[in-house]
């Protein structure tokens, strides 16, 4: 038996756009045109362009028309380094590392073999983490500003996990959590996991729109306000001291829970104190150790109030057990001796370094971005399409994010967002160089 016409127009051009013989970013016709080539009803011709968004091929835009996505990262899952070439030059992940890591590594592994307590750490260990682990954390997280005890903090397998594990503890499907309507694709997923209905809150240059926040506060049951305050993924910022006051007065008169990301706080110099400094009584600190150490370090570490400690171990108990303890060891080690405070210096003069470059290789596009972050933000013109930018560089080797993966709206902006921590310094420039001219060839395309 034959499919109906409207299912075999939905298999060939699917099989268009995964062959590429329709290109990513490429405009399909309207409905109606669609419907006139093809000889169906226009209502048919709406059937088909849904069955594919619903398949992930196309994504619709107000006013502007149907286009084909860009399907090497798949929808809604953030980035995927699978999908990076292995010969490419990689502007979609950030995994800075600095000379003499290695040797660093080498010598805590010679220090940890030569202790005295190397039998402890083939045993279980608390699901919260070993005193002693967690006290160095304590006394870490003063120079960011946080006085704090140890009994307030957990253990996590990375700042990723600290997310899981508050999301699982705290949350349940179907609660209303406030996020910028750029965000941190991993939160995406673990929304989308935990079933959360993710309330998207406009942006400004600073940070989230407070009043928007107050008024979606006041309209809807937000049980919790995701932020990253402190050099914000992606788009930079860090929130002015008054803003993070107003959050929390609002998070207070309205009663959300506060989690506040810091994986790239350590970036900022002198920041406004973070929020769990000022409301520690409501606010979940969520950081870890992967980006200014090193991605393969999975350490990450929350600061709770101590009602919700309980509800959190519990969570690492079902998902982890606990924090592999020879990590934890090496990490806290080096949370002691100064090795974290002096990576954390000299990746902030790299990150500026390759922010001079960004800045002078991409000038007059209209880039955003702090001045010390491994990362950018470059908006597209408005009849621009990222998708088929995205593919362009591709096939110049170069990987890159669209908005895609950080956006909570319906509509995603055209915009990328270049990480610069993944490649030396020379080759960032010519690469950069070439984003430039391709951008620019696109534009005028």
């Amino acid at each position: 038996m034959a499919a109906p016409r409207y299912k075999q127009l939905v298999d060939a051009l699917a099989a268009d756009i995964r062959s590429g013989r329709l290109a990513a970013g490429a405009r399909l016709p309207t409905h109606r045109g669609l419907a006139a080539r093809e000889g169906i009803a226009v209502v048919t011709a709406t059937r088909v362009y849904a069955e594919l968004e619903a398949m992930g091929l196309v994504s619709r835009e107000q006013g502007r028309g149907t286009f084909v996505r860009d399907i090497t990262v798949p929808a809604g899952h953030g980035i995927d380094q699978r999908a990076v070439a292995a010969d490419a030059v990689d502007l979609s992940f950030n995994y800075p590392a600095l000379p003499g890591q290695a040797d660093l590594l080498r010598h805590a592994l010679r220090e940890v073999a030569g202790s005295g307590d190397l039998d402890s750490l083939l045993r279980y260990q608390p699901h919260r983490g070993r005193p002693q682990d967690r006290a160095s954390i304590a006394r870490h997280l003063r120079s960011r500003g946080i006085v704090t005890d140890a009994e307030r903090i957990l253990v996590a397998g990375g700042a990723q996990h600290g997310l899981a594990i508050a999301v699982m503890a705290l949350l349940d499907a179907g609660d209303v959590v406030a996020v910028d309507a750029l965000t941190y694709p991993g939160f995406k997923v673990l929304a989308h996991a935990f079933r959360l209905d993710l309330a998207p809150v406009p942006v400004t240059a600073d940070g989230p729109d407070l009043d928007a926040l107050e008024r979606l506060c006041a309209t809807r049951p937000v049980r919790a306000i995701y932020t990253m305050p402190t050099l914000h993924n992606p788009l930079g910022w860090v929130m002015p001291a008054a803003d993070r006051t107003r959050l929390i007065e609002i998070a207070r008169r309205y009663g959300p829970l506060v989690i506040e990301d810091a994986s790239y706080a350590y970036l900022v110099e002198a920041p406004p104190p973070p929020l769990v400094a000022t409301a520690p009584d409501i606010t979940l600190y969520v950081s870890g150790l992967s980006k200014n150490i090193a991605t393969g370090l999975r350490v990450g570490f929350v600061v709770a109030p101590p009602s919700v400690v309980p509800s959190l171990e519990r969570a690492i108990r079902a998902t982890t057990w606990n924090t592999p303890a020879l990590t934890t060891a090496i990490a806290c080690r080096w949370l002691d001796d100064g090795t974290v405070e002096g990576l954390e210096a000299r990746k902030r003069d790299d990150a500026r370094a390759r922010q001079a470059v960004a800045r002078e290789e991409l000038a007059g596009l209209g880039l955003v971005g702090h001045p010390s972050s491994y990362f950018v933000w470059l908006p597209l013109p408005e009849d621009a399409r990222a998708d088929r930018l995205t593919a362009a560089l591709a096939r110049q080797h170069i990987s890159v994010s669209t908005a895609e993966p950080y956006t909570t709206t319906t509509h995603t902006p055209q915009a990328l967002r270049l990480a610069l921590g993944s490649t030396d310094l020379d080759r960032l420039r010519s690469t950069l160089r070439t984003v430039r001219r391709v951008a620019i060839e696109d534009a005028h395309a």
